[in-house]
């Protein structure tokens, strides 16, 4: 798959990013690099990590700076002994190769959403934030990642699938309360680039009884994806389809407040949970007054009460109907990297 970030390079970093990769394959304990400033090679070495996920033994480095010399000498800090890198290689190849192959025949957007579905359903946030979580081993090997993690697996896994995928990154903002930078994917599906975070659609599902897969994340342009994720801060292709985001395609995305009363009385009646997105407008507080009270109207003719959660920087609100004599109840959902 193309190396993305490689491309952005200017020759020194190339170089340098050639010599990394090369010697961090072969496991070496310390190895010659043309010489780069602090920063420069910080950013060289993570983004190589970035164009290659499979990588996931090695995650800091040092390095010997001799004056005036045009190279440096770059020593790998290494997660475990080479043996047992080893063993972890071959397990994580026969891992890819056992979870890729049902999705084999798939297109495109079915591979995307089988890689989407697999984190969505069998990965944990990992609070304590091991080491191994940042790396692809902490998902497809212990079932809990951080968002880095996550995002490494899904590129590994739509790499083996043949479908484009990189890994986009942005800063943190501490004044809005982001402590960490945050990592997701972005995706080319029919020649077109979407933004895909699975990560924030795992923290949707998780704090139910029945677990449930979300999309709020799925296939999103630049002006949805930046509503609740910071910049970027490394180069990433720009996505400007509105159209094939997840819920307009599976024809849940509404703008008429006919089609959410009429969907909102299905699912009273047939006792399913409807999850949409509001695209008439934007969702300001009037309209989700007048949303709210359709819901609550369809709620009444078949005796239910409505249970609603509203993820409100996608519009995307979720309703459930119960039976049961409880207060209707509705709640700000926040995706997130998975902290809070």
């Amino acid at each position: 798959m193309e190396q993305y970030y490689y491309n952005h390079m200017n020759k020194a970093q190339q170089a340098a990013y050639h010599s990394i990769l090369s010697g961090v394959k072969n496991l070496a304990d310390e190895f010659q690099i043309p010489a780069l400033e602090g920063e420069e090679l910080y950013n060289v070495f993570f983004q190589m990590r970035l164009d290659h996920p499979e990588i996931f033994w090695v995650s800091s480095y040092k390095y010997r700076y001799y004056k005036d010399s045009p190279n440096l000498i770059f020593i790998p800090e290494y997660l475990f002994d080479k043996k047992k890198i080893c063993e972890h290689q071959k397990a994580m190849t026969a891992r890819v190769e056992k979870l890729i192959r049902p999705a084999q025949k798939l297109s495109e957007w079915e591979k995307e959403k089988y890689v989407h579905d697999f984190i969505c359903e069998n990965i944990r946030y990992d609070k304590l934030k091991k080491s191994y979580s940042h790396e692809i081993i902490g998902p497809l090997g212990q079932g809990v990642g951080v968002c880095e993690g996550i995002a490494k697996a899904v590129k590994v896994l739509l790499d083996a699938l043949g479908v484009w995928c990189v890994i986009a990154i942005c800063g943190n903002n501490p004044e809005k309360g982001i402590k960490y930078r945050h990592t997701w994917n972005i995706v080319k599906i029919g020649g077109t680039y979407y933004h895909l975070d699975a990560t924030f659609d795992n923290t949707l599902g998780k704090d139910r009884e029945t677990s449930e897969i979300r999309y709020d994340y799925f296939n999103l342009d630049d002006s949805q994806i930046f509503r609740d994720h910071e910049p970027l801060i490394a180069p990433a292709p720009h996505c400007g389809d509105h159209e094939h985001f997840y819920y307009k395609e599976k024809k849940l995305s509404f703008t008429k407040k006919e089609d959410v009363y009429k969907r909102s009385l299905q699912a009273a009646k047939k006792g399913r949970v409807l999850i949409f997105h509001w695209r008439g407008g934007y969702l300001t507080k009037e309209v989700l007054k007048e949303l709210l009270e359709l819901i609550r109207k369809a709620g009444d003719e078949k005796d239910k009460t409505a249970m609603v959660s509203i993820n409100w920087p996608q519009a995307v609100i979720r309703v459930q109907y119960t039976d049961m004599q409880v207060q209707e109840s509705v709640t700000i959902e926040e995706a997130n990297e998975g902290e809070k």
